[in-house]
């Protein structure tokens, strides 16, 4: 009996020996310096998108229908979950993100090869390309067709599922997820354009081929690592938006890297310099992508977000292995290509080079901080973790180098020297005018200080900028470069504030007592209860009231009981605002309805969130239109 498990199964199984075939013949191909598989290969990849998906499309039918038949539709949802948390739900679990990084990569290969920029490399260079890809691709279609795969089938089938995690029923985790994984698969074709390119000593320049897959791949990850931070800031119940959780991490380390690119590759197409280096760069991105699936699928870390190992921890361990092999081979072997010699470290490509160096030494820094609970073991039976504070030690002051160089990078000229001194002196003297004022409000310490007055100098900087260069006004990504500057700084006035200078107080109420906190009362003033089937909501009513005993809004944390899941989950309240917000937590109830409830005021927290949207709208500006060979830009 043909059933939709065994459909989809199928389906996969095809792509996977489609994939690994055409592999096969694209590298048989190319060692004899033959393109004559390309069409095959291009054709195919239709097919294979198509395959997975028809998957992929039944997957989701069983989400939505409720099919619990479906093994991993029983385990994520249940028949109380609101339609478009059952459809998200595709990617609430490991076979199911899985699958949808694989889809995600298929079409992705097939928007490849409509693109403009497909045509502008010879088919030799593309047809190593395409090697290099179905070989990705290819590893996930492996996971989905064996140690995880989303079509296991259940007989009898269930009368009810075990329902979607209910941390992961909020709207940032609709999109967060898929953001993420858009992003990882996005550099994959970057990466193999490098890595082709390198081999047939391409003429035409990969980089600038490759220059908008970069940037889209880039906005993609920033938008899910923004968005993710905002998950846990509204859903965690803690208060805060970074952990430096493992799981955290393994996004945070990709986007260091690649982050590094953008400022390398720059730096070489502008000059025809760095050109082993670029190619290893955005190829360690796509293994550091990898390495992200690793730590969140493995099972080596442990961590609130991650899931069990699965199977998958060993496969996914030796595909890293295997791709950092290859990309160093091609990326350093090779040595025939000449670089040029590159300016001094007071030009702006010098400071570029920093920036970039200063990005790489934080991925290592957080991929050894990371790990350290695996390395502690090579001399310990008791493997000891990091904590946020060994984190934000060492991380703080690098990034905070990156902010201060914000501030005078756009001033330097490519070959040394400055320009518009007189705009330079401005921003120099916004630095220390914003020092002594962070100074005289109370800002002490030392590396949020120079980080929020960086922040500060930068966003004058980027400002005058516009203001002193009319070409820089005339230049859309002019906009687009500085723009992700400029909220890159808001990202940092929000950090230097918000963490430091957050102040909390946790107090047990009953109706009418008040909370003093940081020059705000809180008072409780009812508590209220909202019951369904799927989901019982016990609400405490807050009114809060500022210095001068005005009333400025009203909070109404909950504390929810979710129907197939033991204990209670805190869903917090915020009274947002551009300087202090105000968040609160019911940490818990008597009968008598008398609360334990924490406050904290996080001064400029949405800052940080306003940047975050500026560093992943404005960098669209950047994308350029890319014209077929013979055609014009």
């Amino acid at each position: 009996m043909l059933t939709p498990h065994f459909l989809a199964f199928f389906a996969l199984l095809l792509a996977l020996f489609l994939s690994a075939g055409l592999g096969v013949s694209a590298c048989a191909a190319a060692w004899r310096s033959t393109t004559a598989p390309l069409p095959w290969i291009e054709k195919g990849q239709w097919l294979i998108t198509g395959l997975m998906l028809l998957a992929s499309a039944i997957l989701l039918w069983a989400l939505g229908t409720g099919d619990f038949s479906f093994s991993y539709v029983a385990d994520y949802t249940d028949s109380f979950l609101p339609q478009f948390y059952a459809l998200t739900a595709f990617w609430a679990g490991q076979e199911g993100s899985f699958l949808f990084w694989g889809v995600c990569l298929a079409a992705l290969g097939v928007v490849w090869r409509l693109s403009p920029s497909y045509q502008r490399v010879s088919p030799l260079t593309r047809q190593y390309a395409w090697a290099f890809f179905l070989a990705v691709q290819a590893f996930f279609l492996y996971v989905l067709t064996g140690p995880s795969n989303p079509f296991l089938r259940l007989e009898p089938a269930l009368d009810q599922g075990n329902g979607l995690n209910p941390l992961l029923q909020h709207p940032g985790m609709i999109f967060h997820p898929p953001l993420l994984f858009l992003g990882y698969a996005g550099f994959t074709i970057p990466a193999c354009l490098a890595l082709a390119a390198k081999l047939t000593r391409e003429p035409v320049s990969w980089m600038d081929v490759s220059r908008n897959w970069v940037l889209v791949s880039w906005i993609f990850l920033t938008a899910g690592i923004i968005l993710g931070s905002w998950w846990s800031y509204m859903e965690l119940g803690w208060g805060g938006y970074w952990a430096w959780d493992p799981v955290e991490n393994a996004s945070l380390i990709p986007w260091l890297s690649a982050s590094a690119f953008l400022h390398t590759s720059l730096i070489g197409r502008r000059r025809k310099a760095l050109g082993r280096s670029n190619v290893f760069l955005i190829g360690l991105t796509l293994v550091l992508c990898f390495f992200g699936t690793y730590l969140v699928r493995s099972g080596v870390i442990d961590s609130l977000h991650a899931f069990g190992s699965g199977g998958v921890g060993q496969p996914l361990f030796l595909l890293i292995l295997v791709s950092l092999a290859l990309v160093t081979l091609i990326a350093f072997v090779d040595r025939s290509s000449e670089d040029r010699p590159l300016s001094g470290i007071t030009s702006k490509q010098g400071v570029m080079l920093l920036v970039a160096w200063l990005l790489l030494a934080l991925g290592v820094v957080v991929m050894m901080g990371t790990m350290w609970p695996v390395i502690s073991r090579l001399w310990t039976e008791n493997p000891v973790g990091l904590d946020a504070g060994f984190y934000n030690r060492v991380c703080l002051p690098l990034f905070t180098f990156i902010v201060l160089f914000l501030v005078f990078c756009p001033w330097l000229t490519w070959k040394g020297g400055t320009r518009y001194p007189k705009a330079l002196g401005a921003s120099i003297a916004a630095f220390v005018l914003a020092l002594g004022g962070l100074w005289f409000v109370g800002v002490r310490d030392l590396w949020p200080l120079l980080a929020a007055a960086g922040g500060i100098a930068t966003c004058v900087s980027t400002v005058l900028i516009f203001v002193v260069a009319p070409a820089s006004r005339r230049q859309r990504v002019s906009w687009g470069a500085y723009g992700v500057h400029f909220g890159l700084a808001l990202v940092f006035v929000g950090i230097a504030f918000s963490g430091p200078y957050k102040a909390t107080t946790e107090a047990v109420l009953d109706k009418g007592e008040v909370l003093q906190v940081d020059g705000y009362e809180v008072e409780y003033t009812g508590f209220d209860q909202d019951m369904t089937p799927a989901v019982s909501a016990f609400k405490a009513v807050l009114e809060v009231r500022n210095e001068k005993g005005e009333t400025i809004g009203r909070l109404v944390p909950e504390r929810r009981m979710y129907r197939n899941f033991q204990q209670p989950f805190a869903e917090a309240a915020v009274l947002p605002g551009l300087g202090d917000e105000l968040y609160a937590t019911l940490l818990g109830f008597t009968e008598d309805e008398i609360i334990s409830l924490k406050v904290s005021v996080n001064p400029l927290v949405n800052w940080l969130w306003i940047g975050g949207t500026l560093m992943c709208l404005l960098p669209w500006l950047c994308l350029r239109r890319v014209a077929k060979p013979g055609g014009r830009h």
